[in-house]
């Protein structure tokens, strides 16, 4: 009996390990990135104002290029504000990215944060949170951005 409830588990195993998020691809990982990534969970200071219906860079009207493999630009109008996103770190059901801008307002100036990338299934967005995470190559530049999310990893 003990050898039967075994089977069914290991049986069982990877169905259940499948509802635990949308696993993120290993190729082509910025081009994913700039067609699911949810721009409103973007840092508060980076990000396009909210609009209802709108997600996606595409939605804002965002012109995306893939700089490389790891790199994306986004631009709203041609010489208009732009958002350079940066792949840091791939795991198997999240991304580190590297977020960078000019601020919405005069008094912010370039903004930089370490973002933490997740999905909960593979139907949705990509959805954002700064990370508490640091890495090196992408260090906090910028003023406190009081409206970002504060869960920590």
């Amino acid at each position: 009996m003990k050898l039967l409830c075994g089977l069914m588990a290991l049986a069982c195993a990877p169905a259940a390990l499948a509802g635990n998020g949308a696993v993120i691809p290993k190729e082509k990982v910025a081009e994913f990135v700039a067609e699911k990534l949810d721009v409103t969970t973007l840092p508060a200071k980076i990000r396009p104002a909210p609009e209802k219906k709108k997600k996606t860079f595409g939605d804002y009207g965002y012109m995306t290029r893939l700089v490389d493999e790891k790199q994306i630009l986004a631009e709203a109008t041609p010489g208009g504000a732009q958002i350079h996103i940066r792949i840091l770190e791939l795991r198997a059901s999240a991304i580190y990215v590297c977020v960078e801008g000019q601020g919405q307002n005069a008094t912010s100036g370039h903004i930089q944060r370490v973002v933490l990338l997740k999905m909960k299934n593979s139907n949705g967005f990509l959805k954002g949170r700064e990370s508490s995470t640091e890495f090196d190559v992408c260090p906090v530049i910028g003023a406190d951005d009081s409206a970002a999310s504060s869960y920590g990893d």
